[in-house]
């Protein structure tokens, strides 16, 4: 039995922004991974709308820092073979990232070494990281998302790049979601049930290489 972590912000929990609440249980990336993978693999889904790689917000009573929470999810689910990492889209909020890619790279830098250094139980090896760089922003005419992240439809252009040069630098895999979905205009920065679909079955042949080289 091997394990996956898909760990991640509304995007991995599957926000739906026709409604404010969650895409069926079917739609969400993670489940359309787990059942495309088998009996054979436990795919653990442990995302939270708003969650940054690494900023506090002090907004809500959820704690959103993922630099925070990813060691207990670790040593919660351990032992794990692939951890899947797509954040990034909550620190170009001003209030809370600084609205800047380049921040975002660092934030995610911070994650990935977590991973990789974190004391799992005497026997179990760090797992294999895949980061998924999170897809560009489009426009929209949504009031809040806009004054939200208005600011960085520019900005999101760079995510590709950012996490391009951190997979290269600690020897994780990379995917960019941008290749197989697109934002909805709806509010700017979700996916419709479509498109968070398609990132779940694009990211199946990914994620059997990478498990396959665990085996």
């Amino acid at each position: 039995m091997r394990t996956v972590l898909c760990y991640g912000d509304s995007l991995t929990w599957g926000y739906n922004p026709e409604t404010g609440l969650r895409h069926d249980y079917d739609s969400r990336w993670p489940n359309v991974l787990a059942r495309a993978l088998g009996e054979d693999v436990v795919v653990i889904t442990d995302a939270l709308n708003g969650r940054t790689t690494v900023f506090d917000d002090q907004m809500v009573m959820a704690e959103r820092n993922g630099v925070k929470t990813l060691p207990t999810a670790l040593g919660a689910h351990q032992p794990l073979d692939l951890v899947v990492l797509m954040l990034g889209t909550n620190d170009l909020k001003r209030h809370t990232g600084g609205g800047r890619v380049f921040e975002s790279r660092q934030g995610m830098e911070r994650l990935v070494e977590i991973i990789l250094t974190f004391p799992y139980q005497r026997g179990y090896d760090a797992p294999k990281i895949l980061i998924v760089a999170p897809p560009m922003f489009c426009a929209t005419t949504e009031p809040d998302f806009t004054l939200l992240f208005g600011h960085a439809l520019e900005e999101s252009q760079h995510f590709r790049s950012a996490c391009t040069k951190v997979a290269e630098e600690y020897g994780c895999a990379m995917f960019d979601a941008s290749e197989v979905c697109e934002t909805t205009p709806l509010d700017g920065i979700h996916l419709s049930a479509e498109h968070t679909r398609a990132l779940g079955e694009a990211l199946i042949a990914p994620v059997k290489a990478l498990l396959d080289e665990t085996a």
